[in-house]
């Protein structure tokens, strides 16, 4: 279906009905009659592809059909690899969550953050828990200011039945600082790093001690040596 599609897409030879075309290749563009440049492809075995038929004259290319299709087909393919897939990861709390599972989903979030992904924060009010929608704003709020470093604010805590929402989307790239959990991982890369280098260094003799015969060892032999030299010259 999808080959079908992409194939229904661009009129070739015949289907072009227009009066002139312009041909573009790798030698630059020329406008000529339509029937002309059906003879210049039929010379050459190939297609005569319209491929941009808004311009004036209608654009085109003299090359194999099917070549042209795997290109475009190909192109398609590179163009959606690149394409960033931005997934909203979801964060819940209660209206009374404590220290230690809010600090454990805050880091979390951290990650979603810097990862690229987005992140939809929400309070669930069970019950009569409604009554404390001001302590679950207030949570949300904090919530916002610990990742403020990662990631930016969409929209104040909204009430939408029994779910307070915040939505936070990751700050650029560019603009994003590393946050503490980051800075140590590299930080313990980088001294492993430099250990295992350390370690893979060959030995050296210690130069400077004479008991190893370093420099002091070797200044001593020399001095003996021209004193033997001034004795036999006397």
């Amino acid at each position: 279906m999808k080959n079908d599609k992409l194939k229904n897409q661009y009129r070739i030879n015949e289907q072009i009905r227009v009066r002139e075309v312009r041909i573009v290749g790798d030698n630059g563009s020329t406008v000529v009659p339509t029937r002309d440049a059906l003879n210049m492809a039929r010379e050459q075995g190939v297609d005569l592809v319209e491929i941009s038929p808004n311009a004036n004259p209608p654009v085109c290319r003299l090359i194999d059909y099917s070549k042209f299709l795997y290109q475009q087909k190909k192109r398609q393919k590179e163009m959606k690899a690149k394409q960033v897939k931005v997934e909203v990861k979801e964060i819940r709390f209660g209206p009374q969550t404590d220290e230690h599972d809010y600090q454990f989903k805050l880091k979390h979030a951290r990650e979603f953050l810097e990862e690229g992904n987005k992140v939809r924060a929400y309070v669930f009010f069970r019950g009569r828990s409604i009554l404390f929608k001001e302590q679950g704003e207030v949570l949300l709020l904090r919530f916002a200011n610990d990742l403020e470093e990662v990631g930016k604010v969409e929209g104040m805590p909204s009430l939408e039945g029994k779910k307070m929402f915040l939505y936070l989307a990751p700050k650029k790239a560019g603009a994003q600082k590393k946050s503490q959990q980051a800075r140590d991982r590299e930080a313990a890369e980088a001294e492993a790093k430099e250990a295992k280098k350390v370690q893979a260094e060959p030995k050296v003799a210690d130069t400077e001690t004479p008991a190893n015969g370093g420099l002091l060892a070797n200044a001593k032999i020399s001095a003996d040596a021209l004193k033997k030299l001034t004795e036999t010259e006397d």
